[in-house]
Order: structure tokens, then C-alpha cells, then sequence
């Protein structure tokens, strides 16, 4: 039976979502959850998740709350278990909430079924409104929950006519300020970011978020399957760099995992699981066109976010992907555009595999 949910029901989920979005760059690797509490339909408390460790929205939410029969509406389905902090149905019970409203349930096979406890122990649980929101607010720890590996985002800056490089490797700047800075937006609200050992001999990054606010650093990956990266390289400056190399060795600030396939390369699959091992929801990639491409093949990519900037290299410039020749049309990658927008000069593409 699908639940009727009234209007005052999408205005307090759509306010627990907007909470949840302020967590957006520091809840990793936990979910980013917001809660509202209302009585008759009156705005009543509210809270938000905002870093592991902290108090759950719904404490947050709670904790000035002492009237019964009130309603509470969050992102996510309450948690029952213990972790870092105790079980939110718990307090929800000791509060005599009357009705919880989820937007989603909790993919985390350790923290579900909060619902139904809550339930069995008489309060009204319901869910479903806003779901869609909710998953998208939560892709990475969804992904990571349900599929064993990030949510993995592709960044790519090019020309109009795909081009990303010159033939030498060279690719600052493409794109204008605005792209690049919006570019770190999406840097912050990754859980780390992932670069090639070309890209770092080439252009030499930090990988860090600069142009915006940010109250932590995603963690810096690189994929160097000969330990090729230089040790003086800026990535490996300040805090500690994670290396998949497909050979023995060390390099300075940096954990170095050997994780080979059978060309004796990075294993790209395997990779991606031991991200989702050490909790990253949400990883973000700025790499060259080869392991671009090579991602793209080992079905690791979930999104391309490409910024397009009005100008031209011609052929002898490098693309987008190192993809092999597709023989007929029918044979290309889909791709389905989420948003299209203009920054600056340059128009930015969302587009999902």
C-alpha cells in the first residue's frame, strides 16, 4: 500500500534534505542525514549529521524535545545499532515520538531495520517521501553499501573538439576560473581523489581543494603501476598519499598497496573495492585520457562531469578516453545527460553511463 503524504509532509522532508546537504563535504564516510521534528504541523526542532563521530541528526534533532506525540522526519532511516554513538531508535522511543517519516531506508545491512523495531514497538513508521532525493544526496555511501565499491565520479576539462591535452601531456589551464573553481567544489565533496602517475609527472598536482572552503581534505589517490611518481611530486606533500602500484616499493608520505592484474598493472576493480574497504562513498577522478579510458573499460566509471571550454586543439592534441575503435554506432557507450549548465565560459555536462 503507498502511503498519501500531505503537503506539510514534502515541506518538513524537504527542509530534513536541505539539513542533510550541510554535511555534504564532512559527514564522510558516514551518509549526510538531516531531521526535522514537528507537532499539529508545527515546526517544532531540527539537526543535522555533521561528521563521524558527532551526534545522528535525529539527536541533534531531539535533544531540546520533551512534549510527546510529535513527528519525526528524516532523511534516512533511523539507525539500530551501536557504533560510535548509540542507537537512534532508542532515543526515539524515549522521547515518545508518535511518527517517524524516512525518506530512504538505510542500505547499511549493520544500521537497517530501525524501521521495523521502531514499528514493533508501536511508533508509526513510514518512508518513501522523497526518496529519490535522498538517494541522490547519498550516492557514494549507497554505492559503497549496496555494490561494494565508491560512486565514482569522472572529471574531464576539454575543448569543443574533445581535446583535454596537448600532444606533450600539457593541460593547465583549459577551462576559465570559474570552471576550475566550481571544478573544486565537487573536489570537496569527495571522500578522495584519484590521479595517474602520467598525470603527476606531466603537471605535477596537488590534488587538494583550494578555491573553496572546506573543512578537511578528500583523501589523494594515485594509481602508478610501476612506481613511477617522482618523490618530490606535490602530491605527495602534506598529508599522507595512498599509491596502487602493481610492484614492490615506498614512496615518501605515502602507503603504498601492491595490487596487480594479470598485465601487470593496477587492478582497477579491486582498487575500487579496497576504497569502499577503508570507507570512501564517493571518489572523484582527474586523471589523463589512458586511465581514463582504462577506468571506462573495467566498468569503474558512474559519471562524467566534463566541462567544455569554446576553443579548439585539433587531432594531434590528446582526447578525452583511450577507448578502443567502435565499429558500429550501436556499439558506443550510452551516456544520459543528468544536468547541462554554464560557468563562466565554459558549459559543464553531468552525464551518467
Amino acid at each position: 500500500m503507498t502511503t498519501k503524504f500531505s503537503a506539510f509532509d514534502h515541506a518538513m522532508m524537504r527542509r530534513a534534505l536541505e539539513l542533510a546537504a550541510r554535511g555534504l563535504n564532512t559527514t564522510t564516510p558516514n551518509p549526510r542525514v538531516g531531521c526535522v521534528v514537528a507537532r499539529n504541523e508545527q515546526f517544532v526542532a531540527e539537526g543535522w549529521h555533521e561528521k563521524a563521530g558527532a551526534p545522528h541528526a535525529e539527536v541533534m534533532a531531539l535533544q531540546d524535545v520533551t512534549a510527546e506525540k510529535t513527528t519525526l522526519y528524516v532523511s534516512l532511516e533511523p539507525c539500530a545499532h551501536q557504533g560510535r554513538t548509540p542507537p537512534c531508535i532508542d532515543l526515539i522511543q524515549q522521547k515518545k515520538v508518535h511518527r517517524v517519516v524516512a525518506a530512504m531506508l538505510d542500505p547499511n545491512p549493520k544500521a537497517a531495520h530501525g524501521g521495523a523495531r521502531l514499528a514493533a514497538a508501536g511508533v508509526r513508521f513510514e518512508h518513501g517521501l522523497m526518496a529519490q532525493e535522498a538517494g541522490e544526496l547519498n550516492l557514494g555511501f549507497v554505492s559503497r553499501m549496496t555494490r561494494g565499491r565508491p560512486w565514482v565520479r569522472m572529471k574531464i576539462a576539454a575543448t569543443l573538439d574533445g581535446r583535454t591535452a596537448l600532444a606533450n601531456g600539457k593541460s593547465q589551464w583549459i577551462t576559465g576560473p570559474e570552471a576550475r573553481r566550481d571544478g573544486h567544489r565537487w573536489r570537496a565533496r569527495a571522500c578522495a581523489i584519484l590521479t595517474g602517475a602520467g598525470t603527476v609527472r606531466t603537471d605535477d598536482p596537488q590534488m587538494t581543494v583550494r578555491d573553496v572552503d572546506t573543512p578537511r581534505q578528500p583523501l589523494r589517490v594515485i594509481a602508478d603501476s610501476h612506481l613511477e611518481t617522482p618523490s618530490r611530486a606535490r602530491i605527495l606533500q602534506g598529508e599522507r598519499t595512498l599509491v596502487f602500484s602493481a610492484k614492490e616499493g615506498s614512496l615518501p608520505n605515502a602507503d603504498v598497496v601492491v595490487m596487480n592484474n594479470q598485465d601487470g598493472k593496477v587492478d582497477l576493480r579491486k582498487m575500487m573495492q579496497e576504497l569502499a574497504r577503508r570507507g570512501v562513498n564517493e571518489l572523484h577522478v582527474e586523471a589523463g585520457f589512458k586511465l581514463n579510458g582504462s577506468l571506462l573499460r573495467e566498468g569503474c566509471v558512474d559519471e562524467l562531469l566534463i566541462y567544455l571550454n569554446p576553443s579548439l586543439l585539433g587531432d594531434a592534441a590528446q582526447g578525452m578516453v583511450n577507448l578502443p575503435e567502435v565499429l558500429s554506432l550501436g556499439k558506443r557507450t550510452a551516456l544520459k545527460i543528468v544536468s547541462f549548465d554554464r560557468i563562466g565560459d565554459d558549459l559543464r555536462i553531468l552525464a551518467r553511463l
